[in-house]
Parts: structure tokens; sequence; C-alpha cells
């Protein structure tokens, strides 16, 4: 399936006159826990060439496709990339610290690393993560629930336990997350990772009330505590700086 997202990356860039610097699968194959259907879900980061960004007009800054062969694809012009990294937007870190990387521009990596790392805002990241596992912990409230959703609200509840005990980007992979349970309940997550790599999408599953119980105690120690969290540091002079290093520069994909 690589060579057909590198076939589909190289179409976009021709057609549109781009540079893709950065390009990831993001979603539940790079967080480790896909079901045997489960879409391809690629994410980018793209130039245009210097003259593009003169124009005193707004433009489109967002590419997406979709293919017959479940290759969903979504990418941000490096303009876009930079107003939302100021918000710290965290679905743009997940896709810079993913495990799975189809291109990879290492000197737009280096010089974009550094920002990212500073720009990060626990208290922006942590409510973000926060909303999205409250959201899914009232879909989980029933006897039996959707395997995938049960999954969502694991990751994000324990994203933000890890940004509250760490204060640090949270990992995407959520195995590394699991260090923040006890050996029993780190044991039953395990068992249905195992589970979904073996049901479609759709499957429903037995609600454990016990872990369920789990995260709902979490989320809620979360919320209590997430407003007393920093609110990271920005520069917007360094970031215009190295954004401006990045248009000159002469890039050479590295795949």
């Amino acid at each position: 399936m690589t060579t057909k997202i590198l076939e589909k990356l190289k179409e976009v860039k021709e057609r549109r006159g781009i540079e893709v610097l950065l390009a990831v699968e993001s979603g539940s194959r790079a967080w480790g826990f896909a079901s045997p259907d489960s879409d391809y879900d690629i994410r980018f980061i793209y130039r245009h060439e210097k003259d593009w960004y003169l124009s005193p007009w707004d433009k489109d800054e967002t590419i997406e496709f979709m293919t017959e062969d479940d290759l969903d694809g979504s990418g941000w012009d490096l303009r876009k990339t930079f107003h939302l990294l100021l918000k710290s937007n965290a679905a743009l870190l997940s896709w810079f610290y993913s495990p799975i990387v189809y291109i990879k521009n290492e000197k737009f990596y280096d010089l974009f690393k550094s920002l990212a790392d500073e720009c990060f805002s626990p208290v922006a990241v942590s409510y973000h993560y926060l909303s999205m596992s409250k959201k899914y912990l009232e879909a989980c409230r029933g006897d039996e629930v959707k395997l995938k959703s049960y999954f969502y609200l694991l990751r994000t509840a324990l994203t933000g336990k890890w940004i509250l005990e760490k204060g640090t980007v949270p990992p995407v992979l959520f195995s590394e997350l699991l260090v923040l349970t006890d050996d029993s309940t780190r044991e039953k997550i395990e068992n249905l990772i195992a589970l979904k790599a073996t049901k479609g999408e759709s499957y429903h599953h037995p609600n454990d009330r016990e872990l369920f119980r789990f995260l709902e105690s979490m989320i809620k120690d979360s919320e209590e505590k997430t407003k007393c969290l920093d609110s990271g540091n920005t520069d917007k002079t360094k970031m215009e700086k190295v954004f401006r290093e990045i248009l000159v520069l002469s890039f050479k994909p590295e795949v």
C-alpha cells in the first residue's frame, strides 16, 4: 500500500504544483490499533513556490482526496500549518510525531521540530483531548459499545493524563500511553487491541464496567487539573524567521 500512497502523493504534487514536505499516517494505523477494514489516513504538509505567498488574496490552503482503495488524504499548506502551530493544534502535533512516515524532508523537519516543541501548549492540547474524551465517554455508556469508539475514549483519556503527568507532547503510538496504567488495566487493554485487529470498524463489544469507571474517574481528574497547566511559549518573530527559511530552501524530498 505504501507504493500506492507515494504514487498518489506524486500525482497530487504534480497536479497542484506543490512540494510535499512531510507525509505521514494518522488515525488508528498510526496509533497502533487498526481494524482490518480501517482506512489509510494520509496527512501531509506542503509548500508552494515562493511567489504564491506574495498575493494579497486569500487562497485555498487545504488539499483533500479520497480514492477507491481507501486512501483518505488531507494536507495543509505551510502558511496554514504555521497558523495552527501558533495555537498548538493537537492534530498538527500528532501528524508531526507520527511513527509511520511516507515522505520526510529532513531540512524542513529539523527547522520545524524546534518550533513544534517550543509552541506546545499543555493547556490547549489537554483541553482538546478532554473535550474529545468526554464526548466518547457519553458514547460508551451502554452495555454494548462500538469498539472503535471505546478505543477513541481510551486514547483521548490517556493522552490527557500523559500531558498532566509528563508535561510533554504526548506520544502518537497508543502502546506508549499504557505506562500510565497498572498491570491489570494494561492487560485488559492489550487484549482489546488484539481483538480489534480481528474485527471490523462496526463491531460492538460488551462494556467492561470496571475499565469504564477507571476512564470516567481519569477524565474527571483531568477536568479538575487541566486549568492549572501552562499555556506554552510562542515566539512569532522566530516563527516568521523559520517560515522564510523554509520558503527559500531548495528541497529534495526524502522518502
